[in-house]
């Protein structure tokens, strides 16, 4: 959870997308590799597959802004979604680690009022690069990774009955509340 406080814009953005990386890895906690790779829904969409996708999306960002040992191909966007037999889960959130504090220190420094391309988006009929400020971008991502903080609760909650606030709470060392028990097995 993002506290109300007063930061500047890009602290502001910043945090948001931190906190929901924060519920995204939150989600496999407690998870052996074959529940995390679960789909209990009717998308083919599991934890494992959730955070691999996610952190194509970052290398994506860290790529396009030329950080040194990012490469990134579109092409692959539809494999981001589901883990190979050699993508354990552990490696998984080892990848997810890595490239999320490269990530964030990249946004962090980010000028908001930078310009730059953005896209393609041939999913949604936009199949040509567009210009748009940084700022544009960081909200994108907090679209982008709340959406799948989102699928992720809902699977969890599928797999075992974990809580998003449950599992942080149990993460974070909360404790217990009227409202809120940390999750355990």
């Amino acid at each position: 959870m993002y506290f109300p406080r007063k930061d500047n814009e890009l602290d502001t953005l910043c945090n948001y997308l931190d906190v929901q990386l924060d519920a995204l890895r939150a989600s496999a906690f407690g998870l052996d590799d074959d529940a995390a790779r679960r789909t209990p829904l009717r998308s083919a969409l599991s934890i494992s597959g959730l955070l691999k996708h996610v952190t194509f999306v970052m290398v994506g960002s860290l790529s396009g802004a030329g950080v040194a040992g990012y490469e990134h191909s579109q092409a692959d966007f539809a494999a981001s979604f589901t883990p190979t037999a050699e993508e354990t889960l552990d490696r998984i959130l080892e990848r997810f680690d890595s490239v999320r504090a490269d990530y964030m220190e990249m946004c962090r420094g980010g000028d908001l009022e930078a310009e730059l391309p953005v896209g393609p988006f041939p999913w949604y009929g936009m199949d040509e690069p567009q210009v748009a400020k940084l700022r544009y971008i960081y909200v994108h991502a907090v679209e982008e990774f709340a959406r799948h903080a989102g699928h992720a609760d809902i699977i969890r909650e599928q797999i075992d009955g974990a809580q998003a606030a449950e599992l942080l709470a149990a993460i974070e060392g909360w404790e217990p509340n009227e409202y809120i028990t940390p999750w355990s097995k």
